[in-house]
């Protein structure tokens, strides 16, 4: 299992346009792909426990990869959280 602690600093948080990058790219793994913030845990493969995080700029989450290409996954996630999904 691959874990860290991620900081949110696109402009609009995980909300619909980020969120379905998100989803789309862990949903190209076989791994299983949480996120967590303040204890609540979504599974990044669906837009809709995504969303339910309310995550916004510079929220603190939580990203958890396991199984067999955990750590293409986890690089893959990481960089597009990273370029801000890519929007800025």
């Amino acid at each position: 299992m691959v874990e860290a602690m991620i900081v949110l600093n696109n402009k609009s948080g995980l909300h619909a346009r980020p969120a379905a990058k998100l989803v789309s790219s862990a949903k190209k793994f076989k791994s299983n792909i949480t996120l967590a913030k303040n204890g609540k845990e979504a599974d990044a493969k669906s837009i809709l426990k995504i969303l339910s995080l309310g995550a916004e700029k510079g929220d603190q989450l939580l990203i958890k990869v396991m199984g067999e290409d955990e750590k293409e996954a986890y690089q893959s996630l990481i960089s597009l959280i990273n370029n801000k999904f890519n929007e800025e």
